[in-house]
C-alpha cells in the first residue's frame, strides 16, 4: 500500500451476513470444499490452550452434534457452512476495526462497499468507486452495472452463474428463506460486524 509506483487502492465488499448465509445454504454442496478451507484457516490462527475449546459454534442447528460426535452425513455441509460464516464474520470485524484505527494514508487508499448500496443505487456507487480509484466512468460501464442489477430474472438454481438479474430481490430473500432461529444465530455470530456496517 505504501509503494508509490503501485498506487494501490482497496475496495472491500460486504453483504448482509443473513443474505450471505442464505446464499451459502442454497449453494451448500458447491461451497463445501471452500467452507472446510475457511474453517482450517481459523484452526491455524487459533491460540493453543484451553480457551480454544470454549468457543461456541453458533450457526449449527440444535442437536447437530449429538454428544460431541462428528456431524451426521446429511448435516455435514450445513455444519461446515455455518462454521465458515462465523470465521468470515470474525475476519470482517478485524478488518473493520483495523480500518477505523488506520492512519490517514491507509484510509485514503481503502473504502468499503455494501452490496445492498450497490444494488439500490448502482450508478451512484459505481461513480463513487471509480472516483475513489481515480478513473473515469464510461457510459457503457454504467449501462452494464444497471443491466446486471436490474435484469428480469431473480436467481438461478446454478450457483455462481453470472447473469443479469433483479438483485434488489436478492437483498431481502433471506427474510423468506431463513428460519427465525437461523436469523438469530447469524445475528449472534456476526452482530458486532453487522452493527458497524449498519445492518
Amino acid at each position: 500500500l505504501r509503494e508509490p509506483g503501485l498506487n494501490l487502492r482497496v475496495v472491500q465488499l460486504f453483504r448482509d451476513p443473513r443474505a450471505v448465509h442464505n446464499s451459502r445454504l442454497k449453494a451448500r454442496q458447491a461451497l463445501l470444499r471452500e467452507s472446510v478451507q475457511v474453517l482450517r484457516s481459523r484452526h491455524r490462527a487459533e491460540p493453543r490452550g484451553p480457551a480454544r475449546h470454549q468457543q461456541q459454534h453458533l450457526l449449527l442447528p440444535p442437536g447437530l452434534l449429538g454428544g460431541g460426535r462428528a456431524p451426521q452425513p446429511q448435516h455435514r455441509a450445513e455444519f461446515f457452512l455455518g462454521g465458515a460464516l462465523e470465521v468470515i464474520c470474525q475476519a470482517w470485524l478485524r478488518d473493520l476495526l483495523l480500518a477505523r484505527r488506520a492512519p490517514g494514508w491507509l484510509r485514503r487508499r481503502y473504502t468499503q462497499l455494501r452490496y445492498e448500496d450497490l444494488v439500490r443505487e448502482p450508478r451512484a456507487e459505481l461513480r463513487r468507486l471509480l472516483r475513489f480509484a481515480g478513473l473515469s466512468v464510461p457510459p457503457a460501464l454504467e449501462d452494464f452495472v444497471l443491466n446486471m442489477t436490474r435484469g428480469a430474472a431473480y436467481s438461478s438454481d446454478r450457483p455462481f452463474l453470472i447473469s443479469a438479474r433483479d438483485a434488489r430481490e436478492a437483498v431481502h430473500a433471506w427474510r423468506e428463506r431463513l428460519s427465525r432461529q437461523q436469523v438469530r444465530q447469524v445475528e449472534a455470530a456476526c452482530g458486532e460486524a453487522m452493527s458497524i456496517l449498519a445492518y
